[in-house]
């Protein structure tokens, strides 16, 4: 019994024509994009204060984040602070966690 494989002829629909790539490009390159904001030290400790705050009294955060030239929010409570990764872990739902990075957060506020 032989293998009839079609090799590579079922791949090339998956690959992208120039046009199309081109198109992607000017797309990416057309949404608006920012520069990270500068953070100084004392904005940096009142996110550590705050942020100390939420574990302790277990209260809701609003992170903002700059992601890449875009900037998103993230809700929830801070479950764990990681001083080696330098990476904050966010519980978002019960028993969904997502990991920030320290350099990324640039608001922090408490939320109750």
């Amino acid at each position: 019994m032989a293998i009839r494989d079609r090799g590579k002829i079922k791949w090339a629909a998956a690959y992208l024509q120039p046009e199309q790539a081109k198109m992607q490009r000017d797309f990416w390159l057309d949404t608006e994009r920012i520069r990270k904001p500068i953070i100084d030290e004392h904005q940096a400790e009142e996110f550590d204060l705050r942020i100390i705050y939420s574990m302790e009294y277990n209260h809701s955060v609003k992170l903002t984040v700059w992601d890449d030239g875009f900037i998103h929010d993230i809700n929830g409570r801070v479950h764990y602070v990681d001083p080696i990764t330098h990476k904050l872990h966010i519980e978002v739902k019960p028993g969904e966690f997502e990991r920030v990075a320290f350099d990324s957060v640039v608001g922090v506020k408490v939320v109750d």
